[in-house]
């Protein structure tokens, strides 16, 4: 049985294997058929292709015939145009030539005839000459002078005309303007310093602390001098102790550093602990008030004089300015005047007054800093304003106020205006003594230096000068102008608050006795 299942299993093994190579050779002839079939199709692709070929190749090379034939008639076409406008602008050439030639020859005639004319002018500019010094000598025979002398005496009498009348338009046109600017300069300077009423406190370099007895200085000297040390140091200022009773002067060009020292000392008075740890801790707490003081003060300022929007460190250099004299008047005091002079001038001539404020509460904002930065404090003012970007026209009112540039706008000379205003009062500022007699004295050289000049006195605290003239030598018509004169050279060579007056006095005295 098992003998019959392996033959029955053999035979169909043999016959699957029969039926498989019968598929594959049929499968094979299928294959060869196809490729057989796509290699003639792909030899008629390629012959037609061929033949296209052929036929585009034949047609571009006609094409290319064409166009080169094309071309070269063009080109002989063009060049047949050239030849001709060629020979047009030959043509034209030559005519203008011709005419050149034509025009030559008559500038050649022009020429000479001009050179027989120039002959003949200078035989009459020779008897011209001639006949004119005939004339000369003929009038210096009848009038009995030179012709030096005549000229000279024409000029002198022209220069005295022209001397006379140049005075007598002088004095005219300052009399008109005199008349029209004076009123209205009053009116405006009046009504402004009648509105404007702000007080003025006068300091030193020094500030007195007031002791409740003597014994207290001794504790403020310290052991070996240990605490006056610690004080000294840690503000920077100058403690005198002297004989003076019941008072210690602290001395210091920085006033913020001397008000702190002065604080300070009058708190550790009060507390009566005084060591070096008790004197550091009241100077850090004395800083700190003197630093809020300044803020406080700079925004009063501003609050006062109606001006917002100031950076805040211009604030706090405006507070500083408390602390800063100029000739005795209070630098933040002179601020606020001249901001609010300058708005009242503003508003009497009808520009800005927001901006003509401002300039003048910053006009003098470099003197908060000019102990401690190089330079003038017209020129740190102007460092600082741009740094805290002020605009232009405020830029130069403080750049102008002092006449270092010229104003730029209006309100530059307002702040002008206003600036000589609040110096020039009368109590707003001292001068050393020295100052004073030296102004006095050029003022008085400045006079003396002129011709005609007899006598010259500065009077009225160097306010006003009277010059006293030779009459023989100075005219009614000069007097005039030496006023002038006299006056531009003080101004360009002095410097000095408000105005001085130039006077200039002639005198004719006649004498005579009845006997």
């Amino acid at each position: 049985m098992q003998e019959i299942i392996i033959a029955v299993a053999i035979t169909a093994v043999v016959t699957a294997i029969i039926a498989w190579f019968a598929a594959t050779i049929h499968h094979k002839k299928n294959v060869e058929a196809k490729i057989g079939s796509a290699e003639a199709k792909s030899r008629e692709i390629i012959d037609e292709a061929l033949k296209v070929a052929e036929t585009k190749k034949r047609e571009a090379l006609l094409e290319a015939k064409e166009e080169s034939l094309k071309a070269k008639n063009e080109f002989e076409k063009e060049s047949k145009e050239r030849k001709s406008e060629l020979q047009r602008l030959e043509k034209r050439l030559a005519s203008k030539e011709d005419a050149i030639d034509k025009k030559t020859e008559t500038l050649e005639k022009r020429e000479n005839s001009l050179v027989n004319r120039e002959e003949k002018l200078a035989k009459d500019m020779a008897e011209l000459e001639k006949l004119n010094e005939q004339r000369t000598q003929e009038l210096e025979r009848i009038a009995g002078l030179t012709s030096e002398q005549a000229k000279e005496l024409l000029l002198k009498t022209v220069e005295e005309e022209v001397k006379l009348d140049t005075a007598k338009l002088v004095k005219e046109l300052e009399m008109r303007a005199k008349e029209e600017a004076n009123k209205k300069a009053k009116e405006y300077v009046v009504t402004a310093i009648q509105k404007c009423a702000a007080d003025h406190v006068s300091e030193t370099t020094i500030s007195v602390v007031s002791l409740p007895g003597d014994e207290m200085k001794g504790r403020i000297i310290g052991r070996e001098g240990r605490n006056i040390r610690t004080l000294e140091t840690m503000t920077g200022v100058e403690l005198i102790i002297d004989d003076t009773p019941e008072a210690v002067i602290l001395s210091s060009f920085d006033p913020v550093r001397r008000e702190v020292a002065r604080i300070a000392l009058e708190k550790l008075i009060v507390d009566g602990r005084i060591h070096p740890a008790r004197i550091e801790e009241m100077v850090e707490k004395a800083q700190k008030e003197v630093e809020q003081m300044i803020r406080e003060e700079g925004e009063n300022a501003t609050l006062e004089v109606d001006v917002h929007g100031i950076h805040p460190e211009l604030v706090k250099l405006l507070g500083k300015m408390k602390f800063r004299t100029s000739y005795g008047q209070n630098a933040l005091k002179h601020s606020i005047e001249v901001a609010q002079l300058s708005g009242l001038l503003a508003g009497e001539i009808g520009v800005d007054i927001r901006t003509a404020k401002r300039a003048g509460l910053l006009h003098d904002i470099g003197k908060s800093v000019d102990h401690e930065i190089e330079g003038s404090h017209i020129q740190i003012g102007v460092d600082l304003c741009r740094k805290y970007k002020e605009s232009a026209l405020i830029i130069n009112a403080v750049e102008a106020h002092h006449g270092d540039v010229e104003p730029e706008s209006l309100i530059a000379c307002i702040v002008q205006a206003a600036d000589a205003i609040s110096a020039a009062r009368p109590g707003a500022r001292r001068e050393t003594l020295e100052t004073y007699t030296n102004r006095l004295k050029q003022l008085e050289e400045i006079t003396n230096s002129y011709k005609g000049v007899d006598k010259s006195f500065a009077i009225q605290a160097g306010r006003e000068v009277r010059i006293m003239v030779i009459p023989e030598q100075v005219s009614e018509a000069d007097m005039i102008l030496l006023a002038r004169d006299i006056s531009k050279r003080i101004e360009d060579e002095l410097e000095y608050p408000g105005q001085i007056k130039v006077n200039v006095i002639r005198e004719s005295r006649v004498t005579d006795y009845a006997k």
